[in-house]
């Protein structure tokens, strides 16, 4: 016979993006309504190890909705890599009475979410929190809507002064494994060339870009680098290149860094946090475990958390054809 679940524990881990709060809101609040306990679970795993619980209600999250990061904090954590590790997080878990898990984070946090349901038994249903969007199952993750509105904002600043210049700017952004913020991004914000991991289009190629759009007319030109892109060693040495091949263009770095993972969550990201925290909850109310919270076609679907681990979330062939198309 299922356990009934009496309490469900809420932890955050990993890299901290904007609309963990809206997630965290949303699990308590949905626990209220079912009158499940919730407790709040400081620092990700470490935490979990260490019994740094708080119990939360209705009222403890509110007014958080709009914040960026995560009240919960969030941590690395080597020791829940170990065995002895997730035995002492388990046994911190009965000692509470917590019944149930929800994860909110990306690859690492699921990745340890097997493991520990895997040993333990113990029901854990994972939220998808990153503002790569890199994991597999689901058209969005949390955060990912703000990080790329942020980031357009900063190109359209950066542009102003390329403009004003004749600057070229190589905007890095990130995405180490993955060029989602870069693609959309420099859509978005009307990049001349954008460069990812997973198009490696090569140094000479740019350069015949970059030369066709001197040749065009251009006077200045924004290039945005997803970090993970190999076409020079790093955006620095890449833009070193180009001074030294186009001694016509002026050349410039920026590289916006951890300021694209805080701000207010976007009203989508807000929205859809909330949607995946109530799905996780009745999810775990009525009996499932094992899965991420995943929304395909605007519908909250559920994805074994090991799929959406080991699933490749490919680059839309759609954006890679328009942006050849855009900047022309």
């Amino acid at each position: 016979m299922q356990k009934k679940v009496k309490k469900i524990g809420v932890l955050t881990s990993g890299g901290d993006s904007p609309g963990m709060n809206a997630a965290i809101r949303a699990v308590v609040r949905t626990c209220s309504f079912y009158d499940i306990e919730s407790v709040g679970i400081y620092r990700g795993y470490q935490g979990l190890i260490e019994g740094d619980f708080v119990a939360l209600n209705a009222r403890s999250v509110r007014h958080i909705i709009s914040r960026g990061g995560t009240i919960l904090k969030s941590a690395r954590s080597q020791e829940f890599r170990t065995v002895e590790g997730r035995k002492r997080a388990y046994d911190q878990l009965i000692k509470a009475e917590i019944d149930a898990l929800v994860l909110i984070g990306g690859d690492g946090t699921f990745t340890g979410g097997v493991l520990f349901q895997k040993e333990f038994n113990f029901p854990v249903m994972g939220v998808p929190g990153t503002i790569d969007n890199d994991i597999f199952g689901t058209n969005f993750t949390i955060g990912y809507d703000t990080a790329l509105n942020t980031v357009v904002n900063a190109i359209d600043k950066i542009r102003d002064t390329a403009t004003s210049h004749n600057r070229l700017f190589f905007v890095e952004v990130m995405g180490r494994d993955s060029g989602f913020i870069a693609l959309n991004s420099g859509i978005g914000a009307g990049a001349e060339d954008i460069l990812i991991p997973e198009e490696n289009i090569g140094i000479d190629v740019l350069l015949k870009s970059l030369k066709r759009s001197k040749k065009a007319g251009k006077t200045s030109s924004i290039i945005v680098v997803s970090e993970g892109d190999k076409t020079g060693e790093n955006v620095f040495e890449l833009a070193k290149y180009i001074d030294e091949n186009l001694p016509e263009y002026e050349t410039k770095v920026s590289v916006l860094g951890h300021m694209q993972r805080g701000g207010s969550p976007s009203c989508f990201d807000r929205v859809m946090a909330s949607r995946m925290a109530i799905k996780a909850v009745e999810s775990l109310k009525d009996g499932s475990k094992g899965f991420m919270i995943g929304i395909q076609n605007n519908k909250m679907t559920l994805v074994p958390l090991e799929k959406a681990i080991k699933g490749d979330h490919a680059i839309n062939e759609e954006l890679l054809r328009m942006s050849d198309i855009l900047t022309i």
